[in-house]
């Protein structure tokens, strides 16, 4: 985001849709178990052209997760950082590191992955003339003030931090120390580019070229995309099919219905109509596993209305109208869990986790609901009106329990209401575009489990996914001084303290934890959803 110059600590996440985004869905081709069978799968179309700077919503983190490998990789089942491309990080004071890369590693066009791959992917990222939604990841390496000032043009072309010493070295030197920048790295917006990327940047955007296990055969916005298995692929973590037909549903109960009719391999949002009954219909071929995502309702400090004294009684008075227990039981059958705070448990109480922060404040109770929103002045207009996208995610059952439980917490048959957006591109395109009247659904995917990964991007002053506006500046003190911790759990505590103050404010609403959510068919097996519930697509095999 222009002007966010923040990108402390750890990679921002994928702007989650939580599950909201469009399904897709996938192909009956054949194949035994030579590896050469294809894997239908349920999809959305992304928000925005792949670039890996520019991409930071969950669907097109799916395919990024197939088509690109970076210096670091999150392990599936712990979210540990681990080399990949890189051969070492070596740094002696946390400020300045020397990064080296593995021999062997090419693009799928046959170009090979170089130190200089990395630095003018990282450039690009990071110039204010580019326009990507990540740019702030690289807010961290000297120079980011030059190619991307907050006010006016930029008055350099390149990173300064950035140096290329052969073509397997590069360094990087950091505005301050920052001990665990290393992992980082495995983010999608830290991935190499292609020379191909550069000399005919529209031939790229249009069937993009990378450096992992798939390669993009074909795109139909609105309908499909085909990717298939790179044979040449470097990588230890090789595609166990021979690859994957992402097809785009606008709702997840028809892609439900043709898994179940054996159209789909696979469904990684279960709707929640079907809930009550996947195991019967599936059995062991249902996946409810905890993840990294939170789910919230997020509100519009840009408008005077939500941000003036009294509101954050308003908006306490609201969570307390909403009874999480009731809805998670009946409308997810315990697919959710109730939040407590604004990040996740799968962080544990090392990674940041709190299950007191929010307190009361979480708790339902009618009563105090009522009298929090009538000392805050009321709700703004009369009616809180809460927008979500109606193509995909089963939003509109959790967003009208939600409305019906505060409307009978404060005795109103219309003091809230739903407000469907036709489909997922177009909420967020507003929602980052300050354009939503009212709350809004929002969460947050993790992209791995550190509790900076939940707090800054979402709540720090002008961060890229703070579409409310909201702002802070106790927030931003704590979380600048966790920042400039090189010790994890200093820094874990200044982060708490920082969330805090989310809890006096309540910019956000935390609704519940959600767990990944998939369904598949018998004709594929080793089917599995990583931390950030996202399937581990390269690991199914088509029987």
């Amino acid at each position: 985001m222009r002007g966010a110059t923040h990108a402390k600590w750890a990679a921002c996440a994928v702007a989650v849709a939580l599950a909201a985004t469009g399904c897709g869905g996938g192909s009956s081709d054949g194949g035994g178990g030579d590896g050469s069978g294809i894997v239908g799968s349920s999809w959305g179309d992304p928000q925005n052209p792949l670039e890996p700077a520019n991409t930071n919503e969950v669907q097109g983190g799916k395919v990024l997760d197939m088509l690109v490998r970076g210096l670091k990789r999150y392990d599936p089942k712990t979210g540990e950082a681990q080399d990949m491309v890189a051969e070492s990080i070596d740094t002696k004071d946390s400020q300045n590191f020397t990064v080296k890369i593995k021999d062997g590693w090419k693009f799928s066009n046959g170009e090979a992955v170089t130190a200089k791959s990395f630095v003018d992917a990282w450039n690009y990222g990071a110039h204010l003339k580019n326009n990507q939604k990540n740019a702030y990841f690289f807010g961290y390496i000297e120079g980011y003030d030059k190619v991307h000032p907050e006010k006016g043009d930029a008055s350099a072309e390149t990173l300064s931090g950035l140096k290329v010493v052969d073509p397997k070295t590069f360094t990087v030197k950091l505005t301050q120390k920052f001990s665990t920048w290393p992992d980082t790295l495995g983010y999608p917006s830290f991935a190499p580019l292609p020379k191909a990327f550069f000399d005919n940047h529209s031939a790229w955007l249009s069937k993009p070229v990378g450096n992992g296990p798939y390669t993009v055969k074909s795109y139909q916005k609105g309908s499909k995309m085909e990717l298939r298995k790179w044979d040449g692929y470097s990588g230890d973590d090789k595609a166990q099919n021979g690859g994957v037909d992402l097809k785009v549903y606008t709702d997840n109960n028809t892609a439900y219905t043709d898994l179940m009719a054996g159209n789909l391999d696979l469904v990684d949002d279960v709707p929640a109509s079907q809930l009550k009954n996947v195991k019967s219909d599936l059995g062991d071929r249902y996946i409810n596993t905890p993840a990294g995502i939170i789910q919230t309702l997020a509100f519009p400090f840009y408008d005077k209305k939500w941000d003036k004294a009294g509101a954050e009684k308003v908006r306490q008075g609201l969570s307390r109208a909403i009874n999480r227990e009731q809805i998670t039981e009946t409308i997810f059958q315990k697919t959710r869990t109730p939040a407590k705070d604004w990040t996740s448990p799968v962080l544990g109480e090392d990674g940041g986790y709190s299950d007191s922060v929010c307190g009361d404040w979480c708790e339902y109770d009618a009563g105090e609901a009522k009298k929090l929103v009538e000392e805050g002045g009321g709700i703004p207009g009369g009616t809180l009106k809460i927008s979500y996208n109606a193509d995909t995610g089963s939003h509109k059952e959790w967003v009208d329990a939600v409305c019906n439980s505060i409307n009978k917490a404060l005795g109103k048959s219309n003091a809230c209401v739903g407000n469907p957006i036709g489909t997922f591109a177009d909420f967020r395109s507003q929602a980052s575009q300050q354009k939503l009247d009212g709350a809004w659904r929002a969460g947050w995917q993790m992209d791995y489990p550190l509790i900076q990964n939940f707090l800054e991007p979402n709540y720090y002053t002008d961060a890229s996914s703070n579409d409310g506006k909201y702002s802070n500046e106790d927030f931003d003190k704590l979380i600048n001084e966790a920042n400039g911790e090189t010790d994890t759990a200093k820094a874990v505590t200044r982060f708490q303290d920082a969330e805090k103050i989310l809890a006096k404010d309540m910019p956000a609403i935390p609704l519940w934890y959600q767990n990944g959510s998939a369904g598949y068919s018998d004709r594929v097996s080793d089917v599995a959803l990583n931390q950030f519930s996202v399937p581990v697509y390269e690991a199914i095999k088509v029987n």
